[in-house]
C-alpha cells in the first residue's frame, strides 16, 4: 500500500497556540496521520504522512482554521509510513535561528519558481549560495553553487558577516530543502541593507519534482529529514542510509 506524504510550512501570525496544538493533534489521531507539525507565533511548518483522503481532511482543516487557503503543499507517495508518532509542538521558532530581524512576516526576498532557477544561477552576476549544513551539501547541491560549510543553520548568520558584502553582493540566491530556510535568510539579509535577494519557491524539493533530469543543473541527491534520508529527481527515493554511529547519510 501507498501512503502519501505531504509537507508545507507558511509564516503568518499564530496566536492561541495551545488551542492549536489540540485541535491539530485530535484530528491527526482521528485521521491515522502521523509526523510532526511544529507551531510557533511566526507560522506552521509541518510533515504528515497518511491514507491520501485523510490527510487531505486534516490539512482542509488546518487551512480552516487558519483562514489561509494558499498554503502549498509538497506530496509525494511512500511505501511505507516513516514516522513513529505523531507529534505537534509548540516551538519559540518554527525553524530555529535565534536573530529577530530574520522575521518572514515582515519582508522576505524574492522567490524563483523552479522553470526560472536555471536562468537565474547561469547568470555570471549571480552569487548561488546553499544555505544547508554541511553534511547535507556533501551529497547534493546545484553546480556552481558555494558551500558555506556551515554545521548548524544558526552558524548561517556569521557566514554572511564574513563573506558577503551589501556594497558589493548586488544579486544572491539561495536555496535549501523544502525553502523555509531561505526564508528566514533572505528577511535578515534584507534587514543587513541587501538588494536583489531570490530564494527557490518550493526548495530542492519543488525542483526536482518539476524538472526532468535532463534539464536539470541539481548534483547528486537531496538529503531529507525522515527515513527515507535522500531523495532524487522525481521524488524517488536515494540511495544514502544514516549511519548509525554518527546519524549522518551514508552511501554503499
Amino acid at each position: 500500500m501507498n501512503f502519501t506524504f505531504a509537507s508545507f510550512y507558511q509564516f503568518l501570525v499564530l496566536d492561541n497556540l495551545v488551542d492549536l496544538q489540540t485541535q491539530f493533534l485530535q484530528w491527526c489521531h482521528e485521521n491515522q496521520i502521523k509526523g510532526t507539525i511544529l507551531i510557533a507565533k511566526e507560522g506552521i511548518n509541518a510533515n504528515i504522512v497518511g491514507k491520501k483522503n485523510n490527510i487531505e481532511i486534516v490539512i482542509n482543516n488546518i487551512k480552516k482554521t487558519l483562514n489561509y487557503q494558499a498554503l502549498e503543499i509538497k506530496y509525494c507517495l511512500v511505501e511505507k509510513i516513516p514516522f513513529e508518532k505523531m507529534k505537534v509542538k509548540i516551538k519559540p521558532e518554527i525553524i530555529t535561528f535565534g536573530i529577530p530581524e530574520a522575521n518572514p512576516n515582515i519582508q522576505v526576498g524574492t522567490y524563483v519558481k523552479s522553470k526560472d532557477w536555471n536562468n537565474l544561477i547561469s547568470l555570471s552576476d549571480v552569487k548561488v549560495i546553499d544555505t544547508r549544513n554541511e553534511y547535507e551539501v556533501k551529497i547534493g547541491t546545484f553546480k556552481n553553487a558555494e558551500n558555506p560549510h556551515i554545521h548548524s543553520f544558526r552558524e548561517f548568520n556569521e557566514y554572511i558577516e564574513q563573506n558577503l558584502n551589501p556594497e558589493k553582493q548586488e544579486k544572491v540566491a539561495l536555496f535549501c530543502t523544502g525553502g523555509i530556510r531561505c526564508e528566514k535568510v533572505t528577511a535578515l539579509m534584507l534587514s543587513k541593507g541587501f538588494k536583489e535577494v531570490y530564494h527557490l519557491e518550493g526548495g530542492i524539493l519543488k525542483y526536482l519534482q518539476e524538472i526532468p533530469p535532463e534539464e536539470s543543473l541539481w548534483e547528486g541527491e537531496c538529503f531529507v529529514f525522515d527515513e527515507r534520508v535522500a531523495v532524487k529527481h522525481g521524488l524517488e527515493k536515494g540511495t544514502y542510509e544514516l549511519c548509525p554511529e554518527t546519524g549522518e547519510p551514508i552511501s554503499k
